[in-house]
Formats: structure tokens, C-alpha cells, sequence
């Protein structure tokens, strides 16, 4: 009996190691300076926030997949522009931030988040459905399509299609809130046919061998590190990120013939409580200094 209980106490304390296991946990950012830090993996976490949300001056929206840009992108636009020391950002998926603009505001958790943005970031299709809503539009930056995969690629993905696979473990972006599911959906197509899209967006869901993500497409190099689904296909810039990182991810590449380019549009919005800052960064955006912010991560260059 000693025995057993004991090898049930070892089970017990086994799972609760594994249930907080946080080693991967973003923000992967640096965190700002502050005279209390209290950031909790897994309990008191917001990472698609940053900045000063008291008073800002100047206020950005950025499409999701652009979190690991922030940090350098709004610290030397600090250092071009002194003046504009007060920045707040999300980095939320585009659907989200837009119905956010739509009904001005957003609860996370316990938090009500009721403030104007000056520039909302994301793809052509998201900032045409808004485009009533802006002064000004400029292309900035562009992206391709990438496998994430576990470190060695255990699962031996050499592309889309085996992704279909039955005993491939697919983390996948919902395509109802986040632009690069269908984009990616488009991908499937491509490489596969309607046959493949179905297997993997509606047969592997039912299967559970499909994950849609629930928030933000953070969570497939989260679901990969931790060893819960073997592969998702994601913005080439994602698995460069998590490479410059040194998290255990590796890279497949999707040939260009299966894959789909994205272009990235901010626009300042003609409600912006904050213009010239918004001139300003947008133009910071376009610099030198600020594509080659881009370029480091991973990004192509403007289309036009």
C-alpha cells in the first residue's frame, strides 16, 4: 500500500510540475522599467499591451504579428522624436483591434481598456474594410508563409500537405478573428487542393488533431515548444523570432509556388487624438532606421 500511495504522490507531483511549466511563457520582450514588477506566467500575464496607458502620447494598434518589432521600433522612434515619450501599443490579432476601434473597447480579464488609437496596423484586406475610417494609408512592410516545427522536425514535415497527416498535431490560427488563417487556408489550396484544407481545417478538427487558436497565433510557437502540437504554419517572421530567441523551433520552408505573400498597411485614423504624433511615427516607420528595424526581424519591404 506504502508502495502504491507512493508512486501515486511521485504521478500527482510529476503532473504538477508539467502544469506550470511556464519556460517559454512570453512576454519574450524586455519589460519596461517600473518600481514594481509583477508579471506571473500563466496568471497575471498581458503581453499584447506595452507602454504607458495613462496619458499617452501616441497611440499604435499594431497587426498581431508584429509584437517582436515593438520594442526597437518604439524605442528609437523615442530617441528620433524626444518629444513623444508616452507610448502605448497593442499587439492584438487585427479583427480584435478592430472591433475594438468599432465599439471603443476591450475588456481582458478584470480590465476595462476604453482609449482612441492614432495608427491601426494590418493586411490590405482588414484596412480596406476600414478605410473609411483614415486620413492617410501607406504600405510599410511584407511577410511570407513558414512551417514552425519542433527542434529536429521529429515529424519529418517537408511541406503543407503533411500537415494532413493524421498523426501530425497541427496548431492552427482561427481564421474567424485572424487574417493569416485564411490566408493560409488560401496556402492549403495550393498545395493540395480543397481536399487538403478539408482534411486539416475540418476532418482534424473534429479529430482534435487540428488546434484552432482560441486568442492569438502566439500560441502555436507556445503549443510547439511545449511539445503540444508538432507543426503550424505561421508568418516567416514568427519562426525567425523564435530562432533569434534560441527556442527549440525549426523552420520549413513553403516553396513559392504554394506560398502567399502578405502587405502590411498602417493608417492613421481621422479620430486620432494624437496627429502629428501619428505623422511622425508613421514617417519613422518608412525610414531608413525603421525598415531596417523590419528587415532584422525578418520582414520584406514595402511593395510600392
Amino acid at each position: 500500500m506504502k508502495k502504491i500511495t507512493g508512486i501515486f504522490i511521485f504521478i500527482l507531483a510529476a503532473l504538477a510540475v508539467n502544469a506550470q511549466d511556464h519556460r517559454f511563457d512570453p512576454p519574450w520582450n524586455e519589460p519596461p522599467a517600473a518600481g514594481v514588477h509583477f508579471t506571473v506566467p500563466g496568471v497575471d500575464n498581458a503581453p499584447d499591451l506595452y507602454g504607458d496607458i495613462i496619458d499617452p502620447q501616441l497611440v499604435v494598434f499594431f497587426a498581431g504579428n508584429q509584437f517582436m518589432v515593438i520594442d526597437s521600433l518604439i524605442h528609437d522612434f523615442k530617441k528620433a522624436y524626444p518629444q513623444y515619450q508616452r507610448v502605448f501599443a497593442e499587439t492584438l490579432p487585427p479583427g480584435i483591434l478592430a472591433q475594438q476601434i468599432l465599439t471603443g473597447s476591450l475588456v481582458m480579464g478584470n480590465m476595462r481598456i476604453d482609449i482612441k488609437p492614432d495608427i491601426y496596423t494590418a493586411g490590405k484586406g482588414r484596412i480596406d474594410q476600414l478605410k473609411d475610417s483614415f486620413s492617410v494609408v501607406k504600405n510599410y512592410a511584407g511577410n511570407k508563409l513558414a512551417i514552425m516545427v519542433q527542434k529536429g522536425n521529429p515529424k519529418k514535415i517537408k511541406g503543407l500537405t503533411d500537415l494532413g497527416a493524421a498523426n501530425v498535431q497541427v496548431s492552427m490560427p482561427n481564421p474567424a478573428w485572424e487574417g493569416i488563417g485564411k490566408r493560409i487556408e488560401e496556402a492549403y489550396i495550393k498545395a493540395g487542393g480543397n481536399s487538403l484544407k478539408q482534411a486539416i481545417m475540418d476532418t482534424k478538427v473534429k479529430q482534435g488533431s487540428t488546434w484552432l487558436t482560441k486568442i492569438h497565433h502566439r500560441e502555436t510557437p507556445m503549443r510547439i515548444m511545449y511539445r503540444q502540437s508538432d507543426a503550424g504554419p505561421v508568418w516567416y517572421t514568427e519562426a525567425h523570432y523564435q530562432l533569434l530567441l534560441k527556442h527549440p523551433v525549426d523552420i520549413v520552408p513553403v516553396p513559392e509556388q504554394h506560398n502567399i505573400h502578405a502587405s502590411y498597411w498602417a493608417g492613421i485614423l481621422k479620430s486620432a487624438p494624437h496627429p502629428q504624433a501619428a505623422k511622425d511615427f508613421l514617417d519613422f516607420m518608412l525610414s531608413e532606421r525603421g525598415q531596417s528595424i523590419y528587415r532584422y526581424f525578418g520582414f520584406t519591404g514595402p511593395d510600392i
